[in-house]
């Protein structure tokens, strides 16, 4: 039985979005950018799947920009969001949860001179507005603050703090990177009230490969590349037409299904949280996640990854947090202050549309059998 419970990490693609993909690939393969009548009409589609996306982040289709991947849409959030507002000075804000590709484009700034605060989270991986209304400044040029916590589920008060910083100051720009957020639960970007999101396609049943990011009306951002002109200028490059209809595609199914997909997810979720822990001597809930797909958990004393390998070794994948930290410790659960052996032993799981309980139900037993033998305690 081959059990895949790390849908945080990535996600199968969806028959629709495979389908939309190959025949863009195969029947309708014209270069967006070409003057005549095929390439016309690839153009016309390119516009009508961006309309798609747009719905799905309730927002205009002009303020939707495609890009390769959400660490690209952070790097470049950041990075226009610096210059932006290089007149105003150079303090970002930031919090000690976020992704490496938030961090690390904030860390090469303060290499370079720029002052950082990054707003630590409490035992849940919740982050206080109040502490974030503590830590503005007349130099705050960029607040970023991720929607949903790629490791714990946490959902971050984004649309309070948004509310905050333009009350403090307008100009400050604000960024959330919405990838595991993004059609998982319920939001538009109106309603969160930021000025940039980022989303990415492989988290939602689409390829790899794409991502989207939201750039305000009448935000005026430097390009992230220069060269031929696609997507308005900002991010030049010919179009991945087929990746952009397997998005659209995706973003329609979730549009579609999204409220019993949830539902969905979030009974597996509490399946889960009540099984592991009955039938797994020791095991710990370290947060229950408020995302419907993303929980983690413990087994104090057995590290992380001789977890990941003996579940592995069995057909079941999980994870010991975000699969960008290649196994290295994970600054996340190190922000949450745990006990070591609490630390070394955690295991995220995320759910999709397609997780059942006879995936949990494996899990259960995988984990109950290495805690029997004492391997690895």
């Amino acid at each position: 039985m081959f059990v895949y419970l790390d849908h945080a990490a990535t996600t199968p693609v969806c028959a629709e979005a495979a389908q939309a993909a190959l025949e863009e690939m195969t029947a309708a393969f014209g270069n967006p950018s070409a003057r005549h009548a095929f390439g016309q009409q690839a153009a016309q589609r390119l516009e009508e799947r961006r309309a798609v996306v747009a719905e799905a982040l309730g927002c205009t289709p002009e303020e939707v920009f495609f890009t390769s991947c959400g660490t690209e849409g952070d790097n470049w959030a950041i990075q226009a969001a610096v210059e932006h507002g290089r007149r105003r000075g150079r303090h970002i804000i930031t919090t000690a949860i976020e992704h490496s590709a938030v961090l690390e484009p904030i860390k090469a700034l303060e290499g370079k001179g720029w002052s950082v605060t990054r707003l630590k989270p409490d035992r849940q991986g919740r982050i206080s507005p109040e502490d974030l209304r503590a830590a503005l400044r007349e130099d705050t040029v960029l607040v970023s603050m991720m929607l949903v916590n790629n490791e714990l589920g946490t959902l971050q008060p984004v649309a309070e703090c948004a509310r905050i910083v333009k009350a403090y100051a307008p100009e400050i720009l604000f960024h959330t990177d919405a990838v595991q957020g993004f059609l998982k639960v319920p939001f538009t970007v109106k309603e969160l009230g930021v000025d940039l999101l980022t989303v990415s396609g492989h988290k939602i049943r689409a390829p790899k490969g794409i991502g989207v990011q939201y750039i305000r009306s009448g935000l005026k951002l430097s390009p992230l590349l220069r060269g031929g002109g696609q997507e308005r200028g900002l991010r030049p490059g010919t179009e991945p037409t087929a990746q952009i209809a397997a998005l659209s595609a995706a973003c329609r199914l979730w549009m579609d299904h999204g409220t019993e997909y949830r539902a969905h997810m979030e009974s597996l979720k509490a399946y889960a949280l009540e099984q592991l822990p009955a039938r797994v001597e020791g095991l710990e809930i370290v947060t229950p996640g408020d995302a419907p797909h993303i929980c983690s958990v413990s087994l104090p004393g057995y590290p992380s990854e001789m977890l990941v390998r003996a579940l592995s070794d069995q057909g079941i994948c999980v994870s010991s947090g975000s699969a960008c930290h290649k196994g290295k410790p994970s600054h996340v659960f190190a922000a949450l202050g745990l006990p070591k052996r609490t630390a070394m032993g955690v295991l995220r799981i995320s759910f999709g549309p397609t997780s059942t309980r006879d995936e949990v139900d494996a899990l259960a037993d995988a984990l109950s059998a290495i805690r029997s033998s004492r391997v690895g305690a």
